[in-house]
């Protein structure tokens, strides 16, 4: 989901800034949005970093729940709760930590 969240605002940089803009969020903040997206979202398909990973984009999700759907429109409404549940699952992966195909479970890294 993140990975291609993130490589998606790539190809429509200009829009996304556009959009982020209209909501009050400086649209300078997109690459640092791109990475959080690509970086975090592969660092968990790998395995790399999982608990610091799913950490920060359990934060992220929230801060963009908050800032782009707590709208009373229905969709915003079921995105707002979507962003919410996502948030969830990757606080209980940074609770649970990595499994044992990880690349974090392979170098002995329990953080």
């Amino acid at each position: 989901m993140f990975v291609l969240a993130g490589y998606d605002k790539i190809g429509g940089f200009e829009g996304t800034q556009q959009y982020m803009a209209s909501v009050g969020v400086p649209g300078a903040l997109l690459p640092l949005v791109i990475l959080a997206e690509l970086g975090g979202g592969l660092a968990i398909v790998f395995g790399l970093l999982t608990r610091v990973a799913s950490a920060g984009l359990a934060i992220f999700t929230i801060l963009a729940a908050l800032l782009f759907h707590a709208d009373s429109d229905y969709v915003q409404q079921l995105l707002f709760m979507k962003n919410i549940s996502v948030a969830g699952g990757l606080l209980i992966l940074a609770a649970a930590g990595p499994g044992r195909i990880s690349i974090d479970h392979k170098l002995g890294w329990r953080w």
